[in-house]
């Protein structure tokens, strides 16, 4: 092998160990996840399926993929990043990685939450999510719905975890945020209704969430601010949701940012399509700049 080659590969490989190094990965829980104390089935990754996307699935112990900033750049803000799938997968990449390390070069030191799913008894999750959704299969509807509570305490666990260990892990404990895609947006929507002190997030942003306004709850006079996209051609027709969620922050004069991209789809995520939702989170990086929250 030409001593080139060999060199540029032992450069790339001392790379990837350096950022694996600084993906720690922290159990949510101490001891079995409240809820699913049972659950005993092997946790699948499935990369061929009509998401085009590899997805995790089967999730039974929730954790938390930590990605630190540059002590240069570094600003003590934090966010819990919930990637989307159905509550019966998660697009851990798209919409969970790729997120952390675009962000992660902000400053904002970010928590990648892969939270407890449905149970999926084969291995293309998508496809039961497909079953459920678009087949209307009322038994995996069933099992999908179940999930949504387990999920959600997920998301509410792991800001009230950040904030209690935030000096262990150089966050500042009042800018602690949480965002999410899809059914990681119901997460995230859930999180600014009945919170308490150590679960009340300091910033939300909702993109192309799951939250029928059934789910909306009473909005606090302390109601954290928040951010919300969609695509108006979203196939899954949850434009009306982030409508209802800014009207019900805009109506109680909180503060409030909705952006309705005219192209984009569902599961954009960080996607590059060359369409107008390609630049939602340089919208997202400007919105959390407006509230001070890239300064140290």
């Amino acid at each position: 092998m030409p001593k080139k080659i060999l060199c540029f590969l032992v450069i790339v490989l001392a790379a990837t160990i350096t950022l694996n190094a600084q993906q720690k990965v922290i159990p949510l829980y101490s001891t079995a996840a409240p809820g699913s104390e049972n659950w005993n089935w092997e946790e699948g990754i499935n990369e061929n399926n009509s998401w085009k996307t590899q997805v995790v699935y089967n999730v039974s112990k929730p954790s938390l993929t930590v990605y630190t900033p540059d002590a240069s750049v570094a600003n003590g803000t934090a966010v819990v990043i919930c990637p989307g799938g159905g509550f019966v997968a998660l697009a851990m990449g798209n919409e969970g990685y790729d997120v952390a390390k675009w962000l992660v070069k902000k400053g904002i030191t970010c928590f990648v939450l892969k939270y407890r799913l449905a149970h999926v008894p084969t291995n293309d999750p998508v496809q039961f999510f497909n079953d459920a959704v678009h087949g209307a299969d009322k038994e995996k509807q069933k099992q999908q719905m179940a999930a949504v509570p387990l999920c959600i305490a997920d998301g509410r666990a792991a800001i009230a975890y950040l904030r209690a260990h935030a000096k262990d892990l150089n966050i500042n404990p009042n800018r602690i945020g949480i965002m999410g895609f899809s059914a990681g947006g119901t997460i995230t929507a859930s999180s600014v209704f009945n919170y308490t002190p150590e679960n009340k997030p300091d910033f939300a942003a909702a993109i192309y969430a799951y939250f029928p306004k059934m789910m909306q709850g009473t909005v606090s006079d302390d109601a954290p601010p928040m951010f919300i996209a969609v695509a108006a051609n979203d196939p899954l027709n949850l434009q009306s949701n982030s409508v209802d969620l800014f009207t019900a922050w805009n109506t109680a004069k909180k503060e409030v940012e909705l952006h309705v991209f005219n192209q984009g789809g569902h599961g954009f995520g960080m996607r590059v399509q060359h369409l107008t939702s390609d630049g939602w989170i340089e919208n997202f990086a400007g919105w959390l700049a407006t509230k001070g929250l890239l300064t140290k």
